[in-house]
């Protein structure tokens, strides 16, 4: 009897040691599907608790909630790519934040998007951080960006807004790079900005619609007039080889209608031969010619490839309920709400960009800035422009019905966080 019980009781024990760890195991699972955190992937010297709404962190004696350590920055783990997601966060104004640059100490920024120089007269704008809730976003910091791209070509490849991106981070490293080690030229048609001590360059090559059109050279202002060549891309795409970071983003552009003409094949017939295309429908098609050169002639091994995702645009103030105000025009602060989406985004078209980069062999690493640009509606130029070369006028200002502009960013300005987060990606 006693050697029979004592079987019994080490099988207890087994089955209650293995339902503890099962338990265990459940509550850990339960814990990452409530918080979206991977334990696994927490460093552990920094995991001082995970926690819902209804639980607490008693650190230092004190007891902290949710909303606590979602603004403690020491509670926070560093950035991971892999699992922090920097459309969670908030904006947080922080009035001694250091501007690394201005539009008069920086050369590069477009007349378009130099908001001090042409006459903004508020500052606040300059002074908000990006803040993720469960991740702290690292600073930028030139030295070490410069260091990343040692050795190496860096393209950013797309539109006026992608300028600007371009323009940001060449402004974000030029201070720390003696004026003798540094220079700019055009290389046929590419603007190239060279670290020479890095042996670095940093690249923008102009192509609103990644694929070819007829506005690729001399732009044609009227949409009516635009023709796409959809399934070509070999003339822009021959400056992108040997290229070892590319940075992609193309939207604003396809959204000046309902419809683009489109042609396959050659523009040999000039304007005529184009079919009316749906501007979604000619987007999916002008992302896959893309995609298509991307697969079949780079190295994944040698470059890598990035997209920046929509730009948001704030042309009806009545998304964040200022119904009397003209746009963008005269904010100052940005939307605080949690989570705020307006209509200046077009779900079809990230969904199109979800759906064609899903079925690519090269990783494509996605630069999520819509959500947090979609805040922003005080970074805007708004008045503080330019208009066909020259600024504008106070007469020109005085008329924001006719003059804002709610699509392009002032510099230094939003797009420094948009590098912000590309420098935390590589």
């Amino acid at each position: 009897m006693k050697a029979h019980r004592g079987k019994l009781s080490a099988s207890i024990a087994v089955s209650l040691i293995g339902g503890l760890a099962l338990v265990g195991l459940v509550f850990i699972e339960d814990l990452r599907i409530v918080t979206g955190i991977s334990i696994i992937k927490l460093n552990a010297s920094r995991l001082h608790g995970i926690y819902n709404s209804t639980m607490i962190l008693r650190r230092g004696g004190q007891r902290k909630t949710l909303e606590d350590r979602m603004n403690d920055e020491d509670a926070k783990v560093m950035f991971d790519p892999k699992w922090c997601s920097v459309t969670d966060g908030k904006w947080v104004f922080n009035e001694s934040k250091h501007l690394p640059y201005d539009d008069t100490t920086c050369p590069y920024i477009d007349k378009q998007v130099s908001c001090g120089r042409n006459g903004r007269p508020d500052k606040e704008y300059l002074y908000w951080e990006w803040k993720l809730d469960n991740c702290t976003l690292p600073r930028f910091d030139a030295k070490s960006m410069l260091e990343k791209i040692r050795g190496k070509r860096m393209m950013f490849v797309g539109d006026s807004l992608q300028r600007a991106q371009w323009a940001s981070i060449v402004c974000l490293v030029h201070s720390v790079i003696p004026a003798s080690e540094r220079y700019m030229r055009n290389d046929n048609g590419v603007s190239v900005y060279t670290a020479m001590e890095y042996n670095a360059t940093i690249e923008f090559y102009w192509a609103p619609f990644l694929i070819e059109s007829n506005t690729d050279g001399q732009i044609i202002a009227d949409p009516n007039r635009r023709i796409l060549h959809v399934d070509a891309i070999a003339n822009h795409a021959q400056h992108w080889v040997g290229v070892d970071i590319l940075v992609f983003e193309t939207y604003i552009w396809w959204m000046s209608g309902q419809t683009i003409k489109s042609v396959w094949g050659s523009f040999a017939n000039g304007e005529e031969g184009y079919e009316e295309l749906d501007s979604t429908v000619a987007y999916k098609i002008g992302l896959k010619t893309w995609a298509n050169w991307i697969d079949s002639a780079l190295d994944p091994n040698k470059t890598k490839i990035f997209f920046t995702t929509i730009s948001p645009t704030h042309m009806r103030s009545a998304d964040w309920n200022h119904n009397e105000n003209i746009r963008c025009f005269n904010e100052t602060k940005p939307v605080l709400r949690k989570g705020y989406r307006g209509t200046g985004t077009d779900q079809r078209m990230m969904d199109i960009v979800s759906s064609v980069v899903a079925r690519m062999k090269t990783p494509v690493t996605f630069l999520n800035v819509t959500q947090l640009s979609e805040h922003r509606i005080d970074g805007h130029v708004s008045v503080y422009t330019e208009s066909q070369g020259k600024v504008l006028t106070d007469e020109q200002k005085a008329d924001p019905e006719q003059y804002v502009d709610c699509i392009h960013w002032c510099l230094p300005g939003v797009p420094d966080t948009w590098n912000q987060l590309l420098y935390a990606y590589l």
